[in-house]
């Protein structure tokens, strides 16, 4: 931020100090002349022409002094706009740091929330539904959206082994027609917001797909790792589980 070299009160101080001197000396001006002054033998000034000239030196002497006296106060004015909307944009982009530092507050609450509520892995298909249930209504409650899908995509055969979906409270909605192929070969679904689990070693991909034209990247990072829970999740449930017969593929 631009300093003030000079503040208007001390211009004003020093433009009245040399106007009062110049005043001073305009009156006494008669009393400092005293008879005529012979420049030459032919050029002799009379009292009364030094005076004028003296007198009409000292009044064009003032009206610089005012005009310089006028420029410098435009140019702190022009200084201080300049500092006030300098004041104007950095308040507004610390209100905007703070507006983003409370939204970032906000998501790692939720963040926390969200690992936090998971005392136990899914045990079976019923408790994976439940799980799905609940983070599609968190994901509702993080994107303005209608609906939501999850799916899970097995990428040998292209084939859903298990997916959910969740209409908004008070919407209603048909059943999208969602490609798994476009999913597994573009990571995203023609005319929707795609989320996909991150991990590009496994055989299972897990897509969350919503009917909005685009998503934050605050709102995807969250998503993301609604996203990778569930893919960590189903893992560890076929894992333990197959054997027994409680997930099909």
């Amino acid at each position: 931020m631009k300093k003030l070299n000079i503040q208007p009160s001390i211009l004003q101080l020093i433009y009245i100090i040399i106007f009062v001197i110049l005043f001073c000396i305009i009156i006494f001006t008669p009393t400092l002349i005293n008879g005529k002054i012979q420049i030459t033998e032919k050029l002799i000034l009379e009292e009364e022409t030094i005076e004028g000239i003296l007198l009409g030196v000292f009044f064009l002497l003032g009206i610089v002094i005012l005009n310089l006296y006028k420029q410098e106060v435009h140019k702190q004015e022009a200084q201080i706009i300049e500092i006030k909307n300098h004041k104007k944009v950095v308040e507004n982009r610390l209100n905007d740091s703070d507006h983003y530092i409370g939204i970032l507050n906000v998501q790692i609450q939720e963040i926390k929330a969200l690992f936090n509520s998971i005392n136990e892995y899914p045990e079976n298909k019923a408790d994976l539904k439940k799980t799905l249930h609940s983070f599609s209504e968190r994901i509702l409650g993080i994107v303005n959206s209608n609906w939501v899908l999850i799916r899970i995509i097995d990428c040998s055969n292209q084939k859903s082994i298990g997916e959910h979906f969740e209409i908004r409270y008070g919407f209603s909605s048909v059943y999208p027609h969602v490609s798994n192929k476009m999913i597994i070969e573009n990571g995203s679904a023609p005319s929707f917001s795609t989320v996909i689990s991150n991990p590009k070693n496994l055989n299972i991909l897990v897509a969350c797909v919503m009917p909005v034209d685009k998503i934050s990247d605050d709102q995807r990072v969250f998503i993301q790792a609604i996203i990778n829970e569930i893919t960590k999740m189903f893992i560890i449930l076929n894992s333990s589980y197959y054997r027994k017969g409680i997930i099909e593929q």
